[in-house]
């Protein structure tokens, strides 16, 4: 398939749809003094690995099933992030991704730079490991190849040595393999487009480091590392690895753990040095429904191996730090957050936002100096049970612990029963949405208890509308509680509905965003043009 099928850098998203350095109203790490607090991104950005060229640190995270996939993200100091592209618009292989594969697609990448090229191994559980390479970060990357087809290859990280050789470190999942807690080094050709042989099992945690996964490889003073979570993803600890084989054998040790700290399973991530010699870790945590959020930890060496966090009783264990003096870089950066808010005013989606599978082409058009983004009321599909199987949802990540996120649209129905809304979506959702009857417009929300079981909807009584210009508005508070609200003037909000508590996804946090559907087709379906899509 041609390049551009797959690429997102910036030649296939438009100039425009580049996201500006934005600083978040709801959550910015950088505390303008010289610290700052974790975690450094209050957002999904699951399994984050990163690498350092030059001046500048680029960082990718797990995607799932969504579209665009495979962030990238970019910073000059390891604490100010925004994001520059995707590497997929559309994931392969794209007939299976046209509809959701919850807790499928992109697992567990891996970036690094070599050669003069970026490299990114990721593994899709179903189907194996792919490899995808670019010049410049932002894009454009080549098609994903399959550079080893097995069910439940994960979580794959490559080494380039010294001598030239080449090998590839993953584990595996038992959802697919019967197999887990193992690691498994594979020679891999140079130019990392191919393993060449089966493997080789270099360490098993299942005795005291049960469900070990997520490797990173590492070489440094002649020892070769492999970072590798343990323990379970909420109650796990971080492990290195070393050995003065590649193969082994490898000690061990753990070096950073929840501690007395409130950050629960602290692991699974990159060990980045800076130019000015620092070593630091970006690791996760699974808040819940907020997903697994990016934290940065200051990290040295003691006696050849890695020591995290901050060790206060000497065991060379290291604990999470709430807040640290920011990486030594050369000089002080901007504070940039991810992009959340979107005025729509660009000729391109912004690049917080991901489809619920892989997109076609009329759901939806970015209305540019217009100032809205057009979205087309699509049909549901066939069998429709609830919005757990429906593709066309416009989402992004919970961007902070507590916010406001309010949307301005204006709608223009077709026929009844068509309708639009501002949608927290999981395993349980809710929505609050316009929809026409026969009667007219009205407003109401709508909640689905275990949906991805399934569940039916349960829709609150209808509020009636004298226009088809609305505000919509959720509420998210402490422990992901979300209240919904509604206004015709923009001032006066009035509630609509029942408290309802955010869950995550499979295998990713809560997600907030838009969408449009329809029942049944007809000659001209009816849209919804969104002005805005705000947080505070």
């Amino acid at each position: 398939m041609a390049l551009a099928s797959f690429s997102a850098g910036v030649e296939a998203q438009s100039p425009a749809a580049a996201s500006p350095s934005t600083v978040s109203k709801v959550w910015v790490a950088d505390r303008g003094d010289g610290t700052y607090k974790n975690p450094i991104i209050h957002a999904d950005f699951s399994d984050p690995d990163a690498v350092r060229v030059g001046d500048d640190f680029y960082m990718t995270a797990s995607s799932f099933n969504a579209a665009p996939g495979l962030p990238i993200l970019h910073s000059k100091d390891l604490v100010n992030w925004t994001v520059v592209g995707h590497v997929f618009q559309r994931q392969p292989p794209t007939d299976v991704f046209r509809k959701p594969q919850h807790g499928g697609g992109v697992w567990a990448p891996s970036i690094r730079h070599h050669a003069g090229e970026f490299y990114i191994f990721y593994p899709d559980p179903d189907r194996g490991i792919y490899m995808v390479k670019a010049k410049d970060a932002a894009g454009p990357w080549s098609d994903p190849l399959l550079i080893k087809e097995a069910k439940g290859w994960i979580d794959p990280s490559p080494l380039w040595d010294s001598d030239g050789r080449a090998y590839l470190v993953t584990a595996l999942a038992a959802s697919r393999s019967g197999v887990k807690s193992i690691l498994v080094v594979s020679p891999m050709s140079p130019d990392g487009t191919r393993l060449l042989g089966e493997g080789v099992l270099v360490f098993d945690g299942h005795d005291k480091h049960p469900t070990v996964e997520g490797p990173k490889f590492y070489k440094r003073n002649g020892y070769y590392y492999i970072f590798a979570p343990a323990g379970g993803v909420e109650t796990g600890w971080q492990l290195a690895l070393r050995s003065r084989s590649v193969y082994g054998p490898y000690e061990e040790k753990v070096v950073l753990a929840q501690g007395k700290t409130a950050v629960n399973g602290p692991h699974q991530g990159a060990w980045v040095e800076t130019q000015t010699g620092e070593s630091w870790f970006l690791h996760f945590q699974d808040k819940g429904a907020y997903g697994r959020v990016v934290h940065l930890q200051p990290m040295r060496w003691v006696g050849d191996w890695p020591l995290m966090g901050t060790d206060a009783d000497g065991d060379g264990t290291g604990e999470p730090v709430e807040s640290y003096r920011k990486p030594q870089v050369g000089r002080t950066w901007p504070v940039v957050t991810p992009p959340d808010s979107d005025e729509f005013d660009a000729t391109g989606l912004g690049r917080q936002w991901q489809w619920h599978a892989n997109p076609e082409p009329n759901w939806a058009f970015p209305a540019g100096p217009l100032g809205f983004l057009r979205l087309i009321n699509q049909p549901l599909p066939e069998g429709y049970r609830n919005l757990w199987d429906v593709p066309n949802l416009l989402l992004q990540k919970f961007p902070a612990p507590t916010f406001n996120a309010t949307t301005r649209l204006t709608f223009t129905p077709r026929t009844d029963e068509e309708k639009t809304g501002l949608l927290v979506m999981g395993t349980d959702y809710a929505y609050l949405s316009v929809k026409k009857s026969t009667k007219g417009l009205y407003v109401s929300q709508t909640v689905c208890k275990e949906a991805d079981r399934q569940g039916a909807e349960r829709e609150s009584a209808g509020i009636p509308l004298k226009s088809n210009t609305v505000f919509l508005r959720v509420k998210v508070s402490g422990e992901a509680v979300c209240d919904f609200s509604y206004s015709t003037d923009g001032k006066s909000f009035q509630p609509v509905g029942e408290p309802f508590k955010a869950r995550p996804g499979r295998w990713i946090g809560a997600k907030v965003g838009i969408f449009a559907t329809r029942i049944g087709r007809t000659r001209e379906h009816g849209y919804a043009d969104y002005d805005w899509f705000r947080f505070e």
